[in-house]
């Protein structure tokens, strides 16, 4: 066995986890770090907002500014992950990341907080590719779905501990101190990672994938994989459900502080409930594609089914401006859970459908749509506010993204299976 099997083994074993299985406990530990890092602003506004005048349009732009370098790192940074490694390359932009997300308590002015945004966007990027690469490397088919769930969850447990963490130290030490705990953090998870990580040296081949899949990494070609339709399909669905899920993520303590008249405190207690369901809706939706495909069910049928599941109950959203503050938070919740069920499952479709050299840069090209679906719908939610619309029309707008997304999925991205392939120019082909 060799010296990085070993190592990776032994930490498996202080944890009491399989050795497959260590590196996704790593990596969901470091996609909750990120994720509690995003909240760090919207749940801080209001406290910021007492020493930096923004408005409505301007919190927008942040958000924007997060994910327009979101979206391009996530794009390049699935690339360069392909060319650096896993280890070496989730190491750089985790590093990057949290400096950047401590580098917001020197802000003094709109913008530098802009300018720290749009870094913390940067480092970001390549989470979910970096984790992506983990899946495929280490987790067999039968069981990657289950395994990128488990990591998206990690999206719930930063999400879940924001508000109250970071209420707590607005109330003890200011907004500044919430932004140099979130990057200390992630310092320290840089740490661990380079004492523990190792890649696979025996890197898992599908077991449904002939040997025709593992093309030379030379034809895989970014040009070649972005002309694709199943992965240009793949970016339109992110593109939809994305605008939807960052209207969410990063308006909610907003609405709540705006339009039903929560303080810091009402934020802490209740803001981190829909963020819980969003975890058990990753895991549960991961867990159920498991199932079909464990009950002999095709990959296609095992994706599409739970995909089409969790875009179904994502309409209730549009009822949260009908309803008391109280079934409001119940609708959230609702909406939270199949959307992390969502993503959990079309973040897996790369690692379903292509080879470990290209399955980065995939996941690079279908995060980017995201990015740019919810860049985009940010700033329209921010005008529309600042226009005489109300949250209702933006409810009623971010209720339909997902079922675009599953048609256009449905009608145009053929079946989800691994492609068999004789060399990059002829995919399309088999499409």
């Amino acid at each position: 066995m060799s010296t990085a099997t070993e190592n990776g083994n032994d930490g498996a074993r202080r944890m009491g986890v399989d050795a497959r299985w260590y590196p996704v406990v790593l990596v969901t530990i470091a996609i909750a770090i990120s994720y509690f890092d995003r909240q760090t602003l919207p749940v801080a506004i209001t406290a910021i907002q007492r020493n930096i005048p923004i408005s409505n349009q301007q919190f927008s732009y942040l958000q924007t500014a997060f994910l327009l370098s979101y979206a391009a790192l996530y794009a390049l940074g699935g690339r360069l992950l392909d060319r650096l490694g896993t280890r070496r390359g989730f190491m750089i932009i985790m590093l990057w990341w949290s400096l950047a997300c401590a580098m917001h308590s020197l802000a003094s002015s709109f913008t530098l907080l802009l300018a720290a945004r749009f870094l913390l966007g940067m480092g970001e990027g390549g989470a979910f590719p970096a984790a992506v690469r983990v899946v495929a490397e280490w987790i067999p088919p039968a069981e990657r779905s289950t395994a990128v769930g488990i990591i998206n969850a990690g999206t719930a447990v930063g999400s879940v501990l924001a508000p109250p963490l970071i209420g707590f130290i607005l109330l003890r030490s200011g907004w500044h101190m919430v932004f140099v705990a979130a990057g200390g953090a992630g310092i320290i998870w840089v740490i661990w990672w380079l004492l523990s990580y190792r890649s696979n040296p025996n890197v898992l081949v599908p077991d449904l994938v002939t040997a025709k899949v593992h093309a030379p990494e030379a034809a895989l070609t970014f040009a070649e994989l972005v002309s694709l339709r199943r992965v240009q399909v793949l970016v339109f669905a992110k593109f939809m459900s994305d605008s939807a899920w960052y209207f969410l993520l990063f308006w909610l303590p907003k609405y709540l502080y705006d339009a039903r008249g929560f303080d810091i405190k009402h934020v802490s207690y209740y803001a981190w409930i829909p963020y819980a369901a969003s975890g058990v809706g990753s895991f549960l939706g991961g867990w159920f594609s498991s199932s079909l495909l464990r009950r002999g069910k095709s990959l296609d049928v095992a994706r599409k089914v739970a995909l089409g599941l969790s875009a179904a109950f994502m309409p209730v959203v549009m009822f949260v401006p009908l309803v008391p503050v109280e079934l409001a938070i119940v609708l959230f919740s609702v909406a939270f859970f199949f959307q992390q069920s969502w993503s959990g499952l079309i973040m897996t479709i790369p690692a379903d459908i292509f080879p470990l050299s290209a399955v980065g840069t995939v996941s690079g090209l279908v995060g980017f749509g995201g990015a740019i679906g919810g860049a985009i719908f940010g700033v329209v939610a921010g005008y529309l506010l600042g226009h005489g619309f109300t949250y209702s029309t933006l409810f009623v707008l971010v209720g339909t993204f997902h079922i675009v997304g599953f048609l256009a999925i449905l009608l145009f991205a053929g079946k989800i299976q691994p492609l068999p392939i004789d060399s990059m120019t002829n995919i399309e082909a088999t499409a």
